[in-house]
């Protein structure tokens, strides 16, 4: 009984009257501000979360889970290699490919593009690109037909569309009279891919492996082969051991390694924007301080009343304890409900500012992607939660100690 009449007390402190209204309006603001506070920091978060999660599902969908490739940018014997590595323990499918750096070149538009050449019937089994397919289809990489898949951003800065005939030019060259000419050939624009992420849209240039290797005078050989693993996670370990066991001498890369500066950024981008915007929380959690402080001030008669009818100091500081750990769970449950519900319509949200305003906040060409996602972890709205609920606790405790220490005779003095 003895704290369910603390709990009470502390919860009738909170509701308006007649005369203190103005009590509580400060603590709607110091409400308020708690719920400004968490609600700015979860949406931070959701959006950083959502940006690594997107690319990381973007850039896995065009690259591999590990690739190994030749010291001198080439594999000879690669048809005894892949059928070795389908069956090594952990690697779920392997798929040949060619990669050079070429130059796309149609009517007075060129840009340079990264061709690779490939198997369509063993990519998709490494990668997801078919899904990303706007027009045409993998099938139509024919060897021998002289067919292209361009990006869309390169698509559309070579004015290129689908059926007509782009110039690959490529630093292989051939000797002549007049001296070397680079290789050249022309190839039909068979479709168009979008994966989403600006930097490879602008760039990838993707045609039969048969066609590439005549185009690059590479014969039968291949730059590398791609695998994909049943643990994308165990990539880095598993393809050295395949690549010890094919005999040495291959250059390995996994997707850890080929982007863990930019992922790593993405992470220490996260802790960084945590601890600025806790200190949001920290000021709002603070206002709390002079809340308590005026409510303090204003129920010294009641201090005194109930110190005098024998309540302990550490009842009193309960009762103030209990007022001010309500207001931080009422401003972190609403903070946590407005949070939530807009990162959950937060891409919806910014379309329509954008139909609004005329305005593209987010140019692809700048941000790696034209979307704003965002993804809601419970993980982080526990940890916002727990954060700002100590902070407000640690606000509480002084104005109550204060209440606790105030002598009755001193409060009664006037009355």
């Amino acid at each position: 009984m003895r704290y369910w009449y603390e709990g009470f007390l502390g919860l009738r402190y909170l509701r308006a009257s007649p005369r203190r209204g103005f009590l509580s309006l400060i603590a709607v603001i110091a409400i308020l501000g708690l719920c400004l506070g968490v609600a700015v920091l979860i949406i931070v978060l959701s959006v950083m979360n959502g940006f690594e999660e997107v690319l990381r599902t973007r850039i896995m969908s065009l690259t591999a889970h590990a690739t190994i490739s030749g010291l001198q940018g080439r594999i000879a014997d690669w048809r005894a290699d892949e059928r070795k590595l389908q069956k090594f323990p952990g690697i779920a499918a392997a798929a040949p490919y060619i990669e050079q750096q070429a130059m796309a070149i149609h009517g007075a538009d060129s840009a340079g593009i990264l061709l690779e050449g490939i198997e369509p019937r063993a990519e998709r089994r490494v990668t997801e690109l078919r899904g990303h397919l706007l027009s045409g289809r993998f099938a139509d990489l024919v060897p021998g037909s002289y067919r292209i898949i361009l990006g869309k951003a390169l698509a559309q800065a070579l004015h290129a569309s689908v059926g007509e005939r782009i110039v690959l030019i490529v630093a292989k060259g051939d000797v002549t009279p007049v001296g070397i000419i680079p290789r050249m050939r022309a190839f039909r624009v068979a479709g168009i891919l979008s994966v989403g992420m600006y930097e490879y849209d602008r760039r990838i240039a993707l045609v039969s492996m048969g066609d590439a290797a005549k185009l690059l005078q590479m014969g039968d050989d291949v730059s590398g082969i791609r695998l994909k693993m049943h643990d994308m996670y165990q990539a880095p370990k598993i393809v050295r051991r395949a690549a010890l066991a094919l005999g040495g001498g291959f250059y390995v890369e996994d997707w850890t390694g080929e982007h863990e500066n930019f992922f790593r950024s993405i992470e220490i981008t996260k802790h960084i924007l945590f601890v600025i915007l806790s200190l949001v929380v920290a000021v709002a959690a603070f206002n709390v301080v002079s809340t308590m402080v005026m409510v303090v001030k204003d129920k010294r008669r009641d201090i005194a009343v109930l110190r005098t009818l024998g309540a302990s100091p550490r009842s009193v500081m309960s009762v103030f304890l209990v007022q001010g750990s309500l207001i931080g769970v009422l401003g972190i449950a609403a903070g946590v409900a407005v949070g939530v519900l807009i990162s959950v319509n937060l891409q919806d949200l910014v379309r329509g500012l954008e139909n609004l305003l005329g305005v593209n906040f987010l140019d692809a060409r700048v941000y790696y992607m034209s979307d704003l996602p965002a993804r809601v972890r419970d993980a982080d709205v526990l940890h916002i939660c727990v954060v700002a609920f100590a902070l407000t606790c640690l606000s509480t405790i002084y104005p109550a100690w204060r209440a606790a220490r105030l002598p009755p005779s001193e409060s009664l003095r006037n009355d």
